[in-house]
């Protein structure tokens, strides 16, 4: 078997993930059942009605669980909800501790799965899924912080958690390294999200406030740290 050929087929299964997101995009469009769902789904998860999340997701029995995961992998490439309004549905469907499992499990594959499709596809494929600018971004900001750069970035929902997935696997930053600071930098959110899972309301601007204190934090720490790289 050749170099060639042993490549080719390494990439079988990122090239399979990619023609099924693109059968579940050319269905939208062309599928009128298939496009109510999706239409149904985000305006049901996107509600923040525990009854109305709680019903939607009890029609799908013990796939519910599989489909908020799978909607979690999906996301990254077509967004039809974002992942944070995800994290919010599995705690209001399941409460907060079966929701929170489901939250890191969720955001475990698909961070894996982001992370494989970077290292195997390489900088070139990346940028057209994320863009050009937001690769060169993203790249930069984790080849400055590394570690600290994957727990920011999951920590913030308003930061590109799926980019981070996408570079990591480019970078060949170490999997292990990289899935650690991504469940460390989550778990604080889920956790987050799970006490204040019984108001909406509450969830909301608690969510506002918890990202911008920690964006406010890392700024200070970045400012910090080339200040003292200048003066060393």
């Amino acid at each position: 078997m050749t170099l060639e050929d042993s490549k080719s087929k390494s990439k079988w299964p990122v090239y399979l993930s990619l023609t099924l997101v693109g059968i579940l995009v050319a269905g939208y469009f062309t599928v009128p059942s298939l496009e109510s769902f999706f239409n149904e789904a985000w305006q049901v998860l996107t509600s923040g009605n525990r009854k109305e999340v709680e019903n939607w997701v009890s029609q799908f029995g013990a796939w519910g669980p599989i489909v908020l995961i799978a909607a979690m992998v999906a996301q990254m490439f077509m967004i039809v909800v974002p992942s944070i309004v995800l994290m919010v549905a599995s705690i209001l469907a399941y409460g907060p501790i079966w929701g929170s499992i489901i939250i890191f499990g969720a955001v475990f594959l698909a961070s894996s799965v982001g992370y494989a499709i970077g290292k195997l596809l390489g900088k070139d494929q990346v940028e057209r899924i994320i863009g050009k600018k937001t690769e060169e971004k993203v790249t930069g900001f984790l080849e400055d912080y590394g570690f600290w750069a994957v727990i920011v970035t999951r920590l913030n929902p308003f930061l590109s958690n799926d980019a981070i997935s996408f570079v990591g696997g480019i970078l060949r930053m170490g999997y292990w390294k990289f899935i650690g600071a991504t469940l460390i930098g989550i778990a604080p959110l889920t956790l987050f999200i799970a006490i204040l899972g019984k108001s909406t309301n509450s969830m909301k601007t608690g969510l506002l406030w918890g990202s911008l204190i920690s964006l406010a934090i890392f700024l200070g720490y970045v400012w910090y740290d080339k200040k003292h790289k200048q003066n060393a």
